[in-house]
């Protein structure tokens, strides 16, 4: 990674690179400079001399630097942990063969938007929903990674209709929350393995070096994907495609879209670096889970062992479905909640973590309607209503983690 050192556990790496300005702190120091120039110019010229400049930028970056340091180490609270997850949302350009649901997505992204104004089904307590913390988009952003029409780039067409509806920190998209999303098996090989010039996973990189440039993240991986952060003690660790450093030689699918490129080992010395023996919760996030023919029963015992000394509590994954689910790692003592978090068309799970419960529901487009055509077309129809569905709360004071409701 070019921003900073390479981060294979959790420490805080040093910068190597001058500061580079967000874009809301560029317009800060613009206006300290502006500030500073009308005080300061020379009598002369009537321009402000070169070491006000100077010094104004020395402010900023100095100020900004203290601020990402202290947004990392701020200190865990008993504040309820409230976000949301959603995975696959298979962005398709607007004259796919095939039709697309983009509209349906853009819908969900409106219905996150008004999340605060709901309340918890009152199965789970009821209550009004917290601001989330965040949103996670576990893969399959995309549903061409790597495709290209002539000199048309459909995958570039689609990303940039991905991030207008997502953006990236709730200020430059539709979404009004922060996002957190990692790759699927959809979304492309590596960046040096594209064939059409345009490459998701190097998207993915940019948006993982501006969230450590906003002190938003605690440790990143040395290839710029795999990342951990903390909502108020709650650890969260960002897997992409599934936690293993490689493919399983048994596994027949082509490699270079499937390669999960050290997530495993990103995993393990991140959790030694970050939680070692506090106990504190933590969160697994990515594309697949234990599902799937991609990710093998020695990768599940092999993640088992990684994560034995920890306490995972939710295990979060898209790719096959939607719904609640518990597994139990080979060789593991303790049944873990997962949530099959579904396609975004269709709808988004609001997840709540306290000291003492997980409570999760999944907020579902109603009579949403899908038809497949005879010349490959899939259409669909829906009356725009919205319901509950997959209501689990978990109790966090036993052992087992696995007091559910459904």
């Amino acid at each position: 990674m070019n921003f900073e050192t390479p981060v294979t556990g959790g420490a805080i790496p040093r910068r190597e690179r001058p500061l580079t300005f967000p874009r809301r702190c560029r317009r800060s120091a613009a206006l300290v400079d502006r500030i500073i120039a009308g005080r300061g110019r020379h009598r002369n010229t009537g321009r402000c001399p070169s070491s006000c400049v100077g010094l104004t930028r020395f402010v900023v970056a100095a100020a900004l630097a203290l601020w990402a340091i202290l947004a990392r180490a701020r200190p865990a609270t008993n504040e309820p942990v409230t976000f949301l997850v959603t995975s696959d949302c298979h962005y398709r350009q607007p004259d796919h063969p095939r039709g697309h649901h983009n509209d349906l997505n853009r819908a969900t992204v409106q219905e996150m938007n008004r999340v605060t104004s709901l309340e918890w089904p009152s199965e789970l307590g009821g209550g009004r929903i917290a601001v989330p913390r965040g949103v996670l988009v576990l893969g399959d952003l995309v549903d061409d990674g790597d495709l290209a029409l002539g000199d048309r780039s459909i995958t570039r067409e689609q990303w940039q209709l991905f991030e207008a509806d997502f953006g990236l920190d709730g200020s430059d998209g539709l979404l009004q929350w922060p996002v957190y999303e990692g790759w699927g098996n959809h979304d492309g090989p590596p960046a040096h393995a594209v064939r059409h010039g345009f490459s998701v996973q190097g998207q993915l990189r940019r948006r993982t070096r501006q969230r450590w440039a906003t002190g938003r993240l605690l440790a990143v991986s040395e290839n710029g994907l795999h990342y951990a952060w903390e909502w108020d003690g709650v650890h969260f660790v960002q897997l992409n495609i599934y936690p293993a450093d490689r493919q399983h030689p048994s596994v027949k699918y082509p490699p270079v879209w499937h390669d999960p490129q050290g997530a495993l080992t990103f995993l393990r010395t991140n959790l030694e670096a970050r939680i070692g023996a506090t106990g504190r919760p933590v969160v697994l996030a990515s594309h697949c889970g234990f599902d799937t023919d991609w990710w093998t029963p020695d990768d599940w015992a092999a993640l088992g062992h990684v994560v034995a000394p920890y306490r995972v509590v939710l295990y979060l994954y898209g790719h096959t479905g939607t719904g609640v689910r518990r597994f139990c790692p080979p060789g593991g003592d303790r049944e873990w909640l997962c949530l099959n978090t579904g396609q975004t068309a269709a709808g988004f799970f609001v997840v709540e973590i306290t000291p003492d419960r997980i409570r999760a529901a999944y907020r579902r487009k109603d009579r949403l309607r899908w038809e497949k055509h005879l010349d490959g077309r899939i259409s669909h129809q829906w009356e725009g209503g919205w319901r509950w569905d997959h209501l689990v709360q978990v109790s966090l004071q036993t052992k087992s983690d696995s007091a559910l409701t459904n």
